[in-house]
Formats: C-alpha cells, structure tokens, sequence
C-alpha cells in the first residue's frame, strides 16, 4: 500500500517541479545584436553563373537516365542547337540566382524539340556547386513543368 502511494504521488511532484521552474525562468526578452548577427547570416549568393552552354552535359546525362530508369525508353540526347540566354536574374535580386536557358535538342529518333532550363546557383545535392533544371517540349511525360514546359521558364 506504501508503495502504491509512493508511486501516486511521482506525477504531482513532476508536476510541481515543472511549474517552480517555470516560474524561476526569466521573461523571454528581444535578441541582443550578437544573437542576431552572429553565425545568422543566411544565404551568400554571389550570383556568378556558369555559361548556358554549361548545364549541358548535365541535361544530357539527367535526361538519359531519366528515359532509361522511368520510361523504359531508348531515346537519347544526339545534340544540341540554338542554344540562347532568355533571362538572367528575373526576380528581386534576394531570391536564388537563376541563368535561364533555351534552345534545341536533337534526339537519336530524328526529331528536334524545343528546350528550356535553369542554372541554379548553389542548385546542386546538399546545395553544393550548381544545380540544373530542365524541360523538353513534348517529353515532360510527368507533367512537371506542364503546359509546354512554361513553368520552366521565367
């Protein structure tokens, strides 16, 4: 029986250790200028982006590995033509640092199809080195960038 209250009474300590601490603690106050500058800084972007001509390896390999894992298909990447600047920087100047890119892709069944990608600074895995993303008019078959790859776009 002594020990069945024993036992009872561990919650309402618990309980009353949590509420004398809480009234011990001192009243939340504003951050002091070392809490809100030091190791805080955020996101350094120097907005230095490789060439349009850049990101195209990536999308040959991405785009291959995507077909081949996802669709089961054999269609490939041949070439590249037309390859332009459309944008650089579009939006305010504190969002993420974009080059967009347009152009032509050749593909190994005799088509050409329209293009359309970004260079994304500090775009790449675990936010290292820069990133590439990318459309293909009429191959987006997961409907990412749907209609037309205009969300691929600026």
């Amino acid at each position: 029986m002594r020990d069945l209250l024993s036992f009872a009474k561990m919650p309402v300590l618990g309980a009353a250790a949590l509420l004398g601490a809480l009234a011990l603690t001192p009243p939340a106050q504003a951050a002091n200028f070392l809490d809100m500058n030091f190791w805080m800084s955020g996101p350094r972007y120097d907005g230095q982006l490789p060439s349009c001509e850049a990101g195209l390896t990536a999308i040959n390999s991405q785009f291959t590995e995507k077909e081949q894992t996802f669709w089961n298909s054999g269609l490939e990447i041949t070439g590249f033509t037309d390859i332009r600047e459309t944008a650089l920087r579009p939006w305010q100047s504190d969002n993420i640092p974009r080059r967009f890119c347009s152009g032509t892709a050749l593909f190994n069944d005799g088509k050409a199809r329209k293009l359309h990608y970004s260079i994304i600074e500090d775009g790449g895995f675990a936010s290292f080195g820069h990133g590439v993303e990318f459309c293909v008019v009429g191959l987006d078959r997961d409907w990412a960038y749907n209609p037309a790859c205009k969300a691929a776009r600026p």
